[in-house]
């Protein structure tokens, strides 16, 4: 079987952001498996236009979507929400993302993000995605991630040792079942 693509986002684009270290963290654990193909797509760096209107970096998005077998969104929390990039991100493009699970990686303060992520789950549920049940809840994120080397935390490690086994099986699975009867939704 051919390997797993699966995009990792970089959700806030903020000066001073800690995400993508974040990200790159998630990143060095999942590519560890070696039936995944991971790559990154950062937010920052592509700037998706906020009035939905087509542009290279739009078509770009929808492309590295499309192509996904799964997606991974790294999401801080401000204001107990979500970065409204990675909004502008989900509504960026729709038929892309069905049909295609998603995990959560979310950081912050001593929530860890999960509230961000508990209305990421609404968000995705109505784009037709399969939201995996085990997420990565780093608390403290400036503490585990405010110099090198990264001190994380058994707890966000065990989690995204679980949510990488759900991804890829719920990965695998609606690859396959895409291939032989494409969505209905």
């Amino acid at each position: 079987m051919a390997p797993l693509k699966v995009e990792v986002i970089v959700g806030s684009v903020r000066e001073g952001r800690i995400g993508r270290a974040v990200a790159d963290w998630f990143v060095e654990r999942a590519t560890a498996n070696p039936s995944w193909n991971v790559s990154v797509i950062d937010l920052r760096e592509l700037s998706l236009p906020q009035d939905f209107s087509d542009s290279p970096a739009t078509e770009v998005f929808r492309q590295r979507i499309g192509r996904a077998d799964a997606v991974v969104a790294v999401t801080s929390e401000y204001n107990h929400g979500y970065p409204a990039a990675l909004k502008t991100a989900f509504d960026s493009v729709k038929h892309e993302w069905r049909a295609k699970p998603i995990g959560f990686v979310s950081y912050g303060g001593i929530s860890g993000g999960v509230r961000a992520v508990e209305q990421l789950r609404q968000v995705v549920a109505e784009l037709h995605m399969v939201s995996v049940r085990q997420s990565v809840t780093i608390h403290r994120v400036r503490k585990q991630f405010g110099h090198e080397p990264y001190g994380v935390d058994s707890i966000a490690i065990d989690a995204s040792e679980k949510m990488i086994r759900e991804l890829h099986w719920w990965g695998s699975g609606l690859r396959m079942q895409r291939a032989s009867d494409p969505y209905p939704g």
